[in-house]
């Protein structure tokens, strides 16, 4: 059975929309040749294990790893458009947060201090942060440490505790916030936000190449068209899409590159 599985915005409090979500594209895939379409998402905590799986059907990944270690073993299908605050069409940005009561009023202010950062291979918790701080760094240094967290809700919760002082979110993560887990956002204020990037592209195995690769675009597009899925696809803030290649993910590379060239790659070394 092919795999089908949708992690990036899996929150308990939007399963529903997702489950029906996936149940439309799964239906729309079934049409445009793919029979074997799974019914319902595999869901494991350790989503990358489905990202290497060469029976990998539809999914979705940051684009760090399309352009990093999963490149060329991972293609873009299309990259959908979220309608909230700090995306546009396929790009997003990241919000960094900082406690309203540790007075920050610059990017300056956080010099030697501690960032929580979700993943080492997030472009929007990791290399998002450091894009933005990189031109305040001396001699390649920004952060006196920082602390992997795992999660961008456990990246709020460590800034709110004092565990560190900055964090950077996903746009819609924090559209998801906002309306589901104010708390999470509580005592917090917004500093900045990082440059608009490719967003979160649906991906499929570099083994559907040619005309697979036309046939679940076409599937996907179809999901997004139709009236009957318009419900979840509200609640999942989706408003449209569009077809970018492994070409412009090699963007994030690019930028990450540009980083190491000027000695600010690593601001931070993870406790």
């Amino acid at each position: 059975m092919p795999l089908f599985s949708l992690p990036m915005y899996d929150w308990p409090e939007v399963r529903e929309a997702t489950d029906a979500w996936a149940a439309g594209i799964a239906a729309h895939l079934r049409r445009h040749g793919f029979p074997e379409a799974p019914h319902s998402l595999t869901r494991q905590t350790d989503y990358q294990e489905v990202w290497n799986a060469p029976d990998l059907l539809l999914s979705q990944s940051c684009g760090y790893p399309v352009s990093h270690q999963y490149s060329g073993k991972l293609l873009p299908l299309v990259t959908p458009h979220y309608e909230v605050d700090g995306c546009q069409g396929p790009a997003f940005s990241s919000f960094l947060f900082v406690r309203a009561s540790d007075e920050v009023r610059a990017l300056t202010d956080l010099r030697g201090r501690i960032v929580a950062f979700n993943d080492r291979f997030s472009m929007s918790g990791m290399l998002a942060l450091k894009l933005v701080f990189a031109p305040h760094a001396e001699n390649g240094h920004f952060f006196g440490r920082a602390i992997e967290t795992g999660s961008h809700a456990e990246s709020l919760e460590a800034v709110q505790r004092a565990d560190a002082d900055v964090c950077s979110i996903d746009a819609v993560c924090v559209a998801l916030a906002r309306r589901h887990r104010p708390e999470l956002l509580d005592g917090l204020t917004e500093l900045a936000r990082s440059p608009l990037v490719p967003g979160l592209p649906y991906v499929t195995s570099a083994r559907n190449g040619g005309h697979e690769l036309s046939r679940l675009r076409d599937a996907v597009a179809d999901a997004f068209a139709d009236p009957r899925l318009s419900v979840a696809r509200e609640a999942l803030f989706l408003c449209g899409y569009s077809i970018l290649e492994t070409i412009d993910y090699a963007l994030i590379a690019t930028l990450e590159r540009d980083l190491r060239k000027r000695g600010d790659l690593h601001l931070w070394e993870a406790a």
